[in-house]
């Protein structure tokens, strides 16, 4: 008899914004039906974020459900030791078939390659978006086609080809839409008669911020002409600000045209787990990797702690648990993926773990003592392309602290110095958009000193060394 434990089927893109996602935006800038329908038909989590908001560690934290202090993987550079344990590998143990199909970006070759999966196609490094040359179960072959389809028709012959006396999981990792977002031929021309509206903070002056997101190199004019905006000069006669609308224009109609070929491949999987009489019997998810700035700030990529790229964009269609059309309200992070997945194959999460089991507040049941706060920690600091300082913090449902300790701890692919150490405080509800730093003020006064010491209480629970000098209160505890 089959086993009737549900599959999980885990689609991350690389880079996508929560809110280039009609179910968040509710279709503002794009249109998004198949990532629509899983929110619709399942739960669309609104506090999900990132502890370090960028590729390599992200991917590292979901795989094993630690923090990268941890698992060692703090930067691009850092690639994860495959002899640790992971989710896979228990999964595997388990008696769950095991895949993973496109974006890998923690390493190559014997250390560093995927373990824990019963077939692997991986793209090295960032891949290719048209015939991308991919390692298949240790081989290296080239696949014709652009890379997102590739990926969608290899998960879709996982499914097909699977032991189907076993449940299974699988990881589904798109490139896109990763920049220089280039989109397939068949949607190169989408929106190319519209004009996409500009975020609030296109023009975003920094004004009571600290010096950190004035330093960093993220602006639309460091958009490169060729790669990026696929052109060899802005049309003659703008002014600074009319060029970076007409910049942002560019960057973000080929970004949307990624994510629409991802959205088509999404439907593409569903339809093949329909076909197989297993969607209900598959807990669904759609994610990316980090959030992505999208001219919010005048930006585009991500590092930071503000919301745009913090947020991870989660949908989640389980129908035999999760009620349809349902919002999570509730803080979690990417280490918290590995547990929820045990959870729902009926595994025992091992005590290494740091993160906790979703799969209470997917239904609508808060555990006691669920998390109030979520920590980020980015390491790479004034890295050689976008210069974002070191920093760290917290996010509560009202108010997020960022402590940029601006200091190279010696990690791989940093460089030292640059600026002072500095706070950053927000009032959330009063001040969405992240745009009035208050820090220092006498009026946040007691909030600051209440999450500095909710900061200091994290880290000693995580067991993360802080660079700020700690409440000497939260230490005793």
């Amino acid at each position: 008899m089959a086993d009737q434990r549900p599959n999980i089927v885990f689609i991350m893109s690389d880079d996508h914004a929560a809110h280039a996602i009609s179910a968040y935006s509710g279709g503002r800038i794009n249109v998004t039906p198949n990532m629509d329908r899983i929110a619709n038909e399942g739960a669309r989590a609104d506090r999900c974020y990132v502890t370090n908001s960028i590729c390599t560690p992200s991917r590292a934290a979901i795989l094993t459900g630690t923090y990268n202090h941890v698992n060692a993987v703090t930067t691009l550079a850092t690639h994860i030791e495959n002899r640790l344990p992971n989710v896979a590998k228990h999964l595997r143990t388990a008696g769950y078939e095991t895949g993973i199909i496109g974006k890998w970006h923690l390493g190559t070759g014997p250390t560093h390659c995927p373990t824990g999966f019963d077939h692997w196609c991986v793209l090295p490094g960032q891949g290719a978006y048209f015939n991308p040359m991919m390692i298949e179960n240790g081989e290296e072959k080239i696949f014709e086609g652009y890379c997102t389809d590739i990926i969608g028709d290899m998960s879709c012959e996982f499914v097909k080809n699977r032991d189907k006396s076993k449940p299974f999981f699988l990881m589904s990792h798109h490139k896109a839409p990763h920049r220089p977002w280039n989109p397939p031929e068949r949607l190169k021309d989408l929106y190319a008669d519209v004009d996409i509206p500009e975020p609030e903070t296109l023009f975003d002056d920094f004004e009571t911020r600290t010096e950190a997101p004035r330093a960093a190199r993220m602006r639309m004019e460091d958009l490169k002409l060729g790669e990026d905006l696929k052109v060899e000069a802005p049309p003659p006669g703008l002014d600074l600000k009319a060029e970076r609308s007409w910049r942002y224009q560019r960057y973000i109609k080929d970004y949307l045209r990624c994510i629409a070929a991802v959205d088509e491949n999404i439907g593409k999987l569903m339809a093949c787990l329909e076909a197989e009489g297993q969607l209900d019997n598959t807990i669904f998810i759609y994610t990316s990797d980090q959030g992505f700035f999208l001219g919010d700030h005048g930006w585009f990529d991500k590092r930071f702690m503000y919301k745009e790229s913090l947020q991870m964009p989660f949908v989640v269609r389980y129908p035999k648990e999760i009620p349809a059309g349902s919002v999570v309200d509730e803080i979690f992070t990417n280490v918290d993926f590995a547990p929820t997945f045990l959870d729902y194959a009926g595994v025992k999460v091992p005590s290494y773990m740091q993160g906790a089991s979703c799969r209470g507040i997917f239904k609508g049941e808060t555990p006691d003592g669920w998390q109030q706060a979520s920590y980020h920690r980015y390491w790479m600091h004034k890295d050689t392309t976008h210069n974002v300082y070191a920093h760290y913090g917290i996010t509560t449902k009202t108010h997020k602290l960022i402590y940029y300790y601006n200091k190279d701890l010696g990690q791989p692919g940093s460089n030292p110095g640059g600026g002072e150490p500095a706070w950053e405080l927000y009032d959330l509800n009063a001040d969405p958009l992240e745009i009035n730093n208050i820090a220092g003020t006498p009026a946040a006064a007691t909030i600051e000193t209440d999450l500095r010491r909710q900061l200091d209480e994290i880290q000693i629970q995580i067991g993360d060394v802080p660079e700020h000098e700690p409440d000497q209160t939260a230490l005793m505890v």
